[in-house]
């Protein structure tokens, strides 16, 4: 038995498109499964650990919206041991993009029936587990920023979802101000002077393929760390084309950093955010559990850079 976890809203309106679709292919390939529509991403996580509770054996927990609806169920997949399925239908997918899953739905679902169970490492920050990456400064102002734009919703609606982080680039680069940091990597600080972004990174990519991270891998136990400083403005705006292909990690206010564990801390207060979803302001410490979930994917295919 499968459990679907759909947001019909993710992706503005991705979420029920994909569930229509895969629905009627799951009724084609006579598989058993329950749904679980949810309106929020932030009330999935409740609505999946009472699911969860209501079986002893679940074949995987297939959520069908974006990464913050992933990252919301999480823990009640930690607390199960259920393996996540993916049908990606957010903004970003960066999650469906780190493991080789398809984008198109029925393929996607594929996967979930006919793949493999990898093990996949996970980010804990606080109380809080993350898949992608737990970013802070810059990109996590970016962030903020989108979510609570209107041009989201239009890019969403026009399938265009990575066009609203550019747009947020830009709209961010106005008023953000780096300042000074500390990031702590196995017992040895590093002081870095006019930062704008700290990301510590599990997958490659966030923000819709963006790859901040290239060599990051989900499965070697390990944590990426990418700061950005010491730059201007017009070097950063520079600096995001070179992302898309991972190549920022040659340039000279680009450094890339391994490890463990890693504590980061602003002189001025700055957001993080973890797969997309905020997780408010101040110092991060956050730690690599190894191998804590276990991800459908395609047989094949290897997590990890592209």
């Amino acid at each position: 038995m499968y459990l679907f976890v759909i947001n019909p809203r993710s992706g503005g309106g991705a979420g029920r498109r994909a569930w229509l679709r895969a629905e009627k292919r799951l009724k084609e390939r006579a598989v058993e499964y329950e749904a679980l529509h949810t309106e929020s991403a932030s009330g999935a996580g409740r609505d999946v650990m009472q699911a969860l509770a209501r079986r002893e054996k679940w074949s995987a927990c297939v959520v069908v919206g974006g990464d913050g609806t992933i990252h919301s169920v999480l823990s009640a997949l930690l607390a199960s041991g259920v393996p996540l399925g993916i049908l990606p239908a957010g903004s970003g997918n960066d999650t469906a993009r780190g493991f080789g899953i398809p984008l198109e739905p029925e393929a996607a679902l594929d996967a979930v029936l006919d793949g493999a169970s990898v093990p996949a490492d996970l980010l804990l920050a606080g109380d809080s587990y993350t898949l992608t990456a737990v970013a802070s400064g810059f990109d996590a102002q970016v962030a903020e920023n989108v979510n609570a734009s209107r041009y989201k919703r239009v890019c969403n609606a026009l399938h265009a979802g990575p066009l609203a982080y550019l747009i947020g680039v830009l709209e961010t680069l106005i008023t953000f101000k780096p300042c000074r940091a500390s990031v702590v990597l196995g017992g040895q600080e590093q002081h870095f002077e006019d930062v704008w972004l700290a990301s510590v990174c599990n997958l490659p990519s966030y923000g819709g393929g963006l790859l901040i991270a290239p060599q990051a891998r989900p499965d070697d136990g390990r944590l990426d760390v990418c700061v950005v400083h010491g730059c201007s403005r017009m070097q950063l705006l520079r600096l995001f084309p070179t992302v898309l292909t991972g190549s920022h990690v040659s340039l000279p206010f680009v450094t890339m950093l391994r490890g463990t564990s890693a504590a980061i801390r602003f002189d001025r207060e700055q957001p993080a955010i973890g797969d997309g979803e905020s997780l408010g302001r101040g110092a991060l410490a956050v730690r690599c559990e190894p191998g804590a979930l276990r991800v459908l994917a395609p047989r094949g295919a290897d997590p990890g850079p592209a």
